[in-house]
């Protein structure tokens, strides 16, 4: 019966938004103080008037990070499909070719320099380094497998990017030993958090993440080729070396503008692609809007229970993910470690 219903691209379009709907607002009046929904109601209709304490904690603090959860989880979600289709690997995320370690570098070396210069590294400032610093990685990844002469291939590009990111994360961690006082804000951002509360960072990365989204959707039909291989592309009239080049570089592009307001929030682009796998199939055109938006359902429920379960003190929310993520990542290492063992003859 589920089945056959996410079978329906609209069916279950329309009705993931609508579960998206409720947890957000289950996010929104959920956490350490809570929410009345009906005098939140009331006050949006303009029939009463919340407390300033209470304005402050959900319009500034839990609108803006229910949002932010939203566009990076989405993102994460859309961007680990596409590169699964172009790698043709289960396994893939959207961190694979090097965007961790070099959004990871990026931060480094903003807070390391302006500890040395002698102020504190503005907020924008990390987000613009994280960006940049993702982005050169996996640029620095394809030219490395540009240079030994098998760009398009996809064994050359994962390991190329495999190299791009020890280098990075080697840098980083002498930068970080070399300035041990700046270890703690690095930490921070590293373990992943949702704690944006400058719109216009968030209106900027969700213009960005939007673009990249609509791209890699339009490119639905193409990821179906992909997915079943380079020689079966070839035959249909489609590159596969550009192909993967280009999609590769709008997933990480989207990657790289959502990890760098929310840090490194891992495998939520390899178990909400991978289960809804599944349920409705290898095909992309359902795939890809059904990952867009469980994605973000995902994330602000694990942002939601890393503020709950411990509260008053609160879960990074990549380690809630972390802690969902690696069980399900045995569970795709397994069950495709048995998809490929060769069935004995009689």
């Amino acid at each position: 019966m589920l089945k056959r219903i996410f079978l329906n691209p609209w069916v279950a379009t329309a009705l993931s938004v609508v579960i998206l709907g409720f947890v957000v607002l289950f996010s929104g009046f959920s956490g350490v103080i809570d929410l009345s929904p009906t005098a939140v109601i009331r006050h949006l209709s303009g029939q009463d008037t919340l407390t300033p304490r209470d304005q402050a904690i959900f319009f500034d603090i839990r609108l803006p990070r229910i949002i932010t959860g939203v566009i990076v989880g989405a993102t994460l979600a859309v961007s680990g499909a596409a590169y699964q289709a172009v790698f043709r690997n289960p396994l893939a995320d959207p961190y694979l070719l090097g965007v961790s370690a070099g959004s990871g570098l990026g931060v480094t070396t903003v807070i390391v320099g302006g500890t040395v210069l002698g102020f504190s590294a503005p907020s924008i400032g990390v987000i613009g380094a994280a960006f940049v610093g993702g982005v050169a990685a996996v640029l620095a990844t394809l030219m490395v497998s540009r240079g030994v002469g098998q760009g398009s291939s996809t064994t050359v590009v994962i390991l190329a990017g495999v190299a791009v990111a020890a280098f990075a994360s080697s840098i980083q961690t002498y930068i970080q030993q070399r300035h041990i006082d700046t270890v703690a804000r690095v930490y921070v951002w590293m373990l992943g958090n949702l704690n944006v509360t400058n719109w216009m960072s968030i209106f900027i990365v969700a213009v960005v993440a939007g673009l990249c989204a609509a791209v890699i959707m339009s490119c639905a039909r193409l990821l179906d080729v992909m997915a079943v291989g380079d020689v079966e592309a070839r035959t249909l009239g489609v590159d596969p070396g550009l192909v993967r080049i280009g999609i590769v570089i709008v997933a990480t592009l989207g990657t790289a503008a959502v990890v760098s307001i929310s840090g490194l929030i891992g495998f939520v682009g390899i178990i909400v692609p991978h289960a809804l796998r599944l349920i409705v199939g290898p095909g992309h055109r359902i795939l890809l809007p059904l990952s867009f938006v469980w994605g973000a359902i995902f994330l602000v429920l694990a942002d939601t229970a890393g503020r709950t379960l411990m509260a008053p003190q609160e879960l990074p929310v990549g380690v809630v993910t972390a802690a969902l993520g690696a069980p399900f990542f045995l569970f795709i290492l397994r069950r495709t470690s048995r998809q490929r063992v060769p069935k004995r003859s009689a």
